[in-house]
């Protein structure tokens, strides 16, 4: 490999670049922001070595790392303008709209829909680290989509940064990803919320707030300008979680309303199991 272009200079397009000058020394790395401070953070701390707005006609591969509602119409302009023998990914946290989208595009067969489920609650290059996507899973959608070829460049890449690729299909991405991921961080930036507007009223309570509530609440320090296109482009998957987490919430509501111990007991007994499952996943 020798020519690798980012465009979105963030936290993952941020540690691709670090990563991949890592393990590939001689490898040109290439990119481009709409923010220009954080172009000129990135090369600053060696993430790119050279800022353009487009890739040179024998670019490898082309990483998509902008927010969720950009990358369609981005992804569109890649397709259209770059060589025959470049590959495209992004690494957006919803994929059915974008498959759709690029279905019967004439090169559609140089875009590789991919994943990686890896991040921080910071933001922007600084944030950028280069062990960031090490052992962590990658999921693709549609592969079989993808030219054979070109694949091989990008299991290149992915095989040297250490990445577990999963495979699947688009609507069970976002679906899966609805309930793991997006409620997740809603949950954490409503938890937030809900503390905040307490401290209007008590100015010492995060005085009282330990590692629990630290933990929990961390996501809520992430970019809104990221999550909330995340949000919209996964607008009916996310309903349909938020619609269980609501009834489970108003249940349990109850449930100490009614000073129901044993029921609340029941309940939490039932969803300790989870330990196990996440052991397991470890």
């Amino acid at each position: 490999m020798n020519k690798l272009h980012i465009i979105g200079l963030g936290l993952l397009g941020g540690s691709f670049g670090l990563a991949a000058k890592d393990k590939f020394p001689e490898i040109l790395i290439t990119g481009t922001d709409s923010d220009e401070k954080n172009l000129q953070d990135a090369l600053n701390l060696g993430i790119i070595q050279e800022a353009k707005d487009s890739p040179d006609a024998d670019t490898d591969i082309i990483i998509l790392a902008t927010p969720a509602d950009t990358l369609g119409d981005l992804l569109l302009k890649t397709l259209d303008q770059m060589g025959e023998n470049t590959l495209v990914f992004d690494v957006g946290s919803t994929k059915a709209k974008l498959c759709a989208l690029v279905a019967d595009h004439p090169k559609r067969k140089q875009y590789l829909a991919a994943h990686p489920i890896a991040g921080t609650e910071y933001s922007g290059p600084k944030a950028a680290l280069m062990g960031l996507l090490d052992r962590k899973v990658m999921i693709i959608c549609d592969l079989e989509k993808t030219d054979l070829q070109l694949k091989e460049k990008a299991y290149e890449l992915f095989d040297a940064l250490n990445l577990k690729l999963r495979f699947m299909d688009p609507e069970e991405h976002d679906r899966h990803l609805a309930f793991v991921s997006h409620l997740s961080h809603i949950s954490s930036f409503m938890l937030g919320k809900t503390v905040l507007q307490k401290m209007e009223d008590e100015k010492n309570i995060f005085d009282m707030a330990g590692s629990g509530f630290a933990s929990t609440v961390r996501l809520a320090k992430s970019s809104p300008a990221m999550w909330a296109p995340i949000f919209t482009e996964n607008k009916d998957n996310i309903l349909s979680a938020l619609n269980g987490y609501i009834s489970n919430l108003t249940e349990f509501r109850d449930k100490i309303a009614a000073n129901d111990g044993q029921a609340l007991s029941n309940d939490m007994t039932e969803i300790n199991k989870i330990r196990d499952i996440l052991d397991l996943e470890k």
